[in-house]
């Protein structure tokens, strides 16, 4: 039982179960399981209502549904809140192995006011998601080829448009009769039952009972247990209208499963595009050999002769007539312009570079697992804030180097420029959201909370790395620095800033965007995304190529006599940032029907936030990658 395991087995059969499973989803079931014995009573939780035409979540109970006595809401973790995801208690009395049939559960008569919010959410192709043993519901669809696994869309949908027979009016029908189906996997010695599966086939049904009214113990001609008359196609659809009644009614059946509990999830992660994956792998890994071979060329065969041609040079006259990158050994290691911001610019892609490689080393162990709705938001927003330490270190030291003394001033930006600049953006975004009156909005004491991770953890652990890197004695050059700058060289064309370093964001784009159209999908697409081994291939491979095409880019520049590379090492990475955001217009436009003013500015909105922050990381990885390639060569030659 996994509930008895030690964390340490857990976490050893993890890493081995990964080996296996090599690029594969794999992860942990997340809870304990839980056993039901036969007629134990089973919580149906309902959650928010979801569009993927208007990206804008709302509780469930926003539209006139059935309600239980009381609504008692379930406790959210930070993750969830942001996501939207309001999980209450729902009508629905489920029994553990008891089948039951067309259990009335309310009656509703609309009006006009009511009639409107349903055509609007059936317009907006809104799904209706609920909850079972943590398990969400799910519509199977079969393929139309036989062979092919059956697919599962999250949560069934309000309702639905079309028209009778013979007239060309369009007329909005609901969903009101839910057939639920829970599969389930005995124990066949102690007889015990766990839950392993939840779906659902809606259907529409304008339901009919004889004499008068009477709640729960009217009984209805159209579907009745009596007489085992059970409703199997939506013929005689309901539709949504005013005075017209709507019968709320469901259907459960249980089957039992040869599925083990602890793969339950298995069907929700099915992916059936492996192909595409190991396509952009190899995509990528392609990228990383060109590249890599240029940086060996570069390296062995230019510098190694470079070098070696150098120190010979120094003992003949000819030491005068230097030409290449070593001329400008006397203002390589000149502080840059706007040498503060680059620091503030490092240090905060350090701390999102130690969030992303955390979270995804977890995720990859699998203990981001798909049961624990919000982990991934809530532990990648606790890492972002924790890594504050080292982005205060990383700031702190590079400042050092630039002879700065006002280390707290740095530090205090580090702190707070990145996060102040998503804060406006978020802040915008809630109040248009808020407008909608979805429960996407982050309320109040949702945002204290940030802020308090903000202001109470993150800028103090910034403070404290900053003060030890500045401590740290400080990096000393390998070359000294002229006191006067020496002149640039007019450049030829394809040295220019601008075009070098747009053409240096190509390529480390090109290694993620493959993987990049899963991520949108399953953000915007209300999919699941759980194949973090290959993202962490993805994610190495986009490490490498960052750092090798800043080296060839900057060496090329240093061979043409230009030393300004601090701020060029960052941008030519990072300009892979506006490709990514180029990428999310095209997606935009070529694979979501986002058709509201404010959904569409939520996208970019939010697409805004995640180019500004790859700008950072991949920015960082190039300017490091260049740090070392420089001192590395300008310590290997023999200068006087």
């Amino acid at each position: 039982m996994a509930s008895r395991r030690s964390p340490a087995v857990l976490a050893i059969s993890a890493i081995f179960l990964l080996l296996v499973h090599g690029a594969h989803s794999f992860y942990l079931p997340g809870v304990a399981p839980e056993d039901f014995i036969k007629g134990d009573v089973l919580k149906v939780k309902v959650n928010k209502l979801t569009s993927t035409k208007t990206q804008l979540p709302y509780s469930f109970y926003s539209l006139p549904y059935c309600k239980p006595e009381k609504i008692v809401d379930s406790a959210e973790n930070l993750g969830e809140v942001l996501r939207g995801d309001r999980i209450e208690n729902s009508p629905y009395v489920f029994k553990m192995r008891e089948a039951q049939m067309c259990n009335i559960l309310c009656r509703l008569t609309p009006d006009a006011k009511i009639v409107k919010l349903f055509k609007e959410k059936i317009d907006d192709e809104y799904r209706v998601n609920m909850i079972l043993d943590n398990l969400p519901l799910v519509v199977p669809i079969q393929r139309p080829d036989q062979e092919a696994p059956t697919v599962y869309q999250l949560g069934f949908h309000v309702g639905l448009k079309g028209h009778y027979a013979g007239s060309k009016e369009e007329k909005y029908f609901i969903h009101n009769h839910l057939a639920f189906t829970v599969k389930y996997h005995r124990d066949s010695q102690t007889e015990t039952a766990r839950i392993v599966g939840f779906e659902v086939k809606p259907f529409s049904v304008k339901h009919e009972y004889e004499g008068k009214w009477n709640d729960a113990q009217t009984r209805l001609t159209t579907c009745d247990p009596h007489s085992k008359h059970t409703v199997v196609n939506s013929n005689s659809p309901q539709e949504v209208a005013e005075k017209q009644e709507i019968i709320f009614t469901y259907d459960v059946e249980f089957q039992e499963s040869d599925v083990k509990w602890a793969s339950r999830w298995d069907a929700y992660l099915l992916m059936s595009d492996d192909q595409i994956h190991w396509f952009s792998i190899v995509n990528s890994l392609m990228i990383v050999l060109f590249l890599s071979g240029m940086v060996a060329m570069i390296m062995l065969r230019t510098l190694y002769r470079d070098i070696s041609k150098y120190n010979e040079l120094e003992t003949q006259e000819e030491a005068q007539e230097e030409t290449g990158w070593k001329l400008v050994h006397g203002d390589v290691f000149r502080a840059p312009n706007n040498s503060e911001l680059l620091c503030v610019y490092v240090g905060t892609g350090v701390q999102f570079f130690g969030m992303i490689l955390v979270t995804m080393i977890f995720a990859v162990l699998g203990f981001l697992s798909p049961s624990n709705r919000g982990g991934l938001m809530t532990a990648m927003l606790l890492l972002f804030v924790f890594m504050g330490i080292f982005a205060g270190y990383a700031s702190a030291r590079l400042y050092k180097m630039f002879k700065g003394t006002e280390w707290k001033k740095i530090a205090f930006r580090t702190a707070v420029m990145f996060p102040a600049t998503v804060s406006a953006i978020f802040i915008v975004l809630n109040t248009l959201i808020w407008g909608q009156k979805s429960s996407g909005a982050v309320p109040f004491g949702t945002m204290f909370a940030l802020v308090f991770l903000w202001f109470g953890i993150s800028v103090p652990l910034v403070f404290v790395g900053g003060y030890v890197g500045f401590r740290k004695p400080a990096l000393e050059d390998p070359v000294k620095t002229n006191k006067i700058p020496r002149q640039i060289p007019e450049q030829a064309w394809y040295m220019n800033p601008i075009f070098s370093i747009l053409i240096g964001g190509i390529l480390p784009f090109g290694a993620v965007f493959i993987e990049l159209f899963f991520i949108l999908t399953s953000i915007w697409l209300n999919q699941f995304y759980y194949i973090f081994g290959f993202l962490f291939l993805v994610f190495i491979i986009l490490i490498i190529t960052c750092a090798e095409i800043t080296i060839v880019l900057c060496y090329f520049q240093l061979c043409s006599e230009d030393y300004l590379w601090w701020w060029r090492s960052y941008l030519t990475s990072g300009s892979s940032a506006l490709y990514l955001f180029l990428y999310a217009t095209f997606y935009f436009f070529t694979k979501l029907e986002i058709s509201k003013l404010v959904s569409a500015l939520l996208y970019f909105g939010y697409m805004l936030i995640a180019s500004y922050a790859f700008f950072v990381v991949t920015g960082t990885i190039g300017f490091y990658a260049c740090f070392w390639f420089t001192r590395l060569i300008y310590s290997s030659v023999k200068i006087d």
